[in-house]
C-alpha cells in the first residue's frame, strides 16, 4: 500500500472530523512538533536553542490536542521527538539558503510579509526536501500542504502547494519515486 493510500484508508476510518490533525502516523506528528518549534522560534524571537529546549512541552501540547492516550504517546513520543527535531535542526543548518529559496519562489510575497504559518510550513518542508531523502518528494509536499490547510488561511494550501511544486520542478526532485 503506498503513503497516499494509507492516508486515504485512515481517513475514511476515522469517525469524527473534529481534530483533523489527529490524524497520520509518527511523521505527521512530527512535522506538527517541527511547526511548533519553528513557529515559536520565528514569531517568538527564540533562537533555535530556546525553541528545541521546549520539544518536550511543546509535544506534551500537542499529545493532548492529539487526544492520545497514554499507551500511544509511550508507544510513539520517541518517533515523534526524533523525526519533529530532525526537521526542526535541517532548517536551522541551512537556514539561510532555505529562506533564500522562499524568497526566490514567492515572486509576490517578501519572507517576513508572509503569514508566520505559510513561512513554517515551507521552512519545514524545504528542509525535509532538502535533508531527509528517505521521505518520498511527493509525501513531503503533500504533508506540508495538508498542514496548511489545517492551521493556515484558506489560501494557504495552494500558496504551500504552488512554492513547493515550482521549487520540486526546478531542482528536478519531481522523479523521486514513492
Amino acid at each position: 500500500m503506498s503513503r497516499r493510500e494509507g492516508h486515504q484508508a485512515e481517513d475514511k476510518t476515522k469517525h469524527s472530523e473534529k481534530d483533523v490533525s489527529s490524524r497520520g502516523g509518527a511523521r505527521r506528528k512530527g512535522r506538527e512538533l517541527a511547526l511548533g518549534l519553528l513557529f515559536m522560534a520565528d514569531v517568538g524571537g527564540l533562537k533555535a536553542g530556546g525553541a528545541i529546549m521546549s520539544a518536550t512541552e511543546t509535544l506534551d501540547i500537542l499529545f493532548e490536542q492529539w487526544e492520545m492516550d497514554l499507551a500511544e504517546r509511550r508507544k510513539l513520543r520517541a518517533e515523534i521527538e526524533d523525526f519533529g527535531r530532525r526537521l526542526f535542526e535541517a532548517y536551522f543548518r541551512d537556514s539561510v539558503v532555505i529562506d533564500e529559496i522562499i524568497n526566490d519562489l514567492s515572486h509576490e510575497w517578501a519572507l517576513e510579509r508572509m503569514p508566520g504559518i505559510d513561512r513554517n510550513i515551507l521552512r519545514m518542508a524545504l528542509a525535509e526536501l532538502r535533508h531527509l531523502p528517505d521521505v518520498p518528494t511527493s509525501a513531503a509536499i503533500n504533508e506540508a500542504v495538508e498542514l496548511a490547510k489545517i492551521y493556515g488561511t484558506p489560501d494557504s494550501g495552494k500558496f504551500v502547494n504552488g512554492i513547493l511544486g515550482a521549487y520540486a520542478r526546478r531542482e528536478d526532485l519531481v522523479t523521486k519515486t514513492q
